[in-house]
């Protein structure tokens, strides 16, 4: 643990991950591997994920958003949360976690208010039909981003006493 003599831990760093369509699961397991930290791999469908006493899987009901509501409940600070869903992003940050996209980038209380507001400014448009397309293709940028972002992430949270692993 790479705390400050004399320091109590803040508690665990723990990531969750909203799993159904996450493209970044292996990596997530290879830093939180080498980190140590503990997963929860969070999904109403059944996934496999590796054999390892930090990567625990989480089948929730079938429920309208119900892994989202499972993280929301633990997403505090200390904890990184990863998903692509703006408005579990946005209940995740005013909790206190660190939150990133599977492409890296970074939801903090200064970018996710935006980030919801387009989110639903581009769901009426797609709704009165003005714009059709998604999201660009998911690329080997994307994902060497999302591996920098994850380490940071978990790197910061030791700085700031956080350590250990959870499952």
């Amino acid at each position: 643990m790479n705390v400050k003599p004399g320091a109590e831990s803040l508690g665990p760093i723990v990531v969750y991950v909203d799993a159904d369509a996450c493209p970044v699961k292996a990596e997530i397991y290879r830093v939180a591997e080498r980190h140590g930290v503990g997963v929860f791999v969070v999904a109403n469908s059944f996934l496999m994920v590796p054999q390892s006493p930090l990567i625990e899987r989480v089948l929730v009901d079938g429920g309208f958003d119900a892994a989202d509501d499972w993280i929301a409940a633990r997403a505090r600070r200390g904890a990184v949360v990863v998903t692509a869903d703006i408005p579990l992003a946005h209940r995740c940050v005013t909790a206190g976690a660190d939150v990133i996209g599977p492409t890296g980038k970074p939801f903090t209380e200064s970018s996710v208010g935006m980030a919801l507001a387009t989110r639903n400014l581009m769901e009426d448009l797609r709704a009165m039909g003005t714009v059709t397309g998604g999201p660009k293709p998911f690329s080997a940028k994307d994902r060497s981003a999302f591996l920098s972002a994850l380490d940071l992430a978990i790197v910061r949270l030791r700085r700031a006493g956080f350590g250990g692993a959870s499952p």
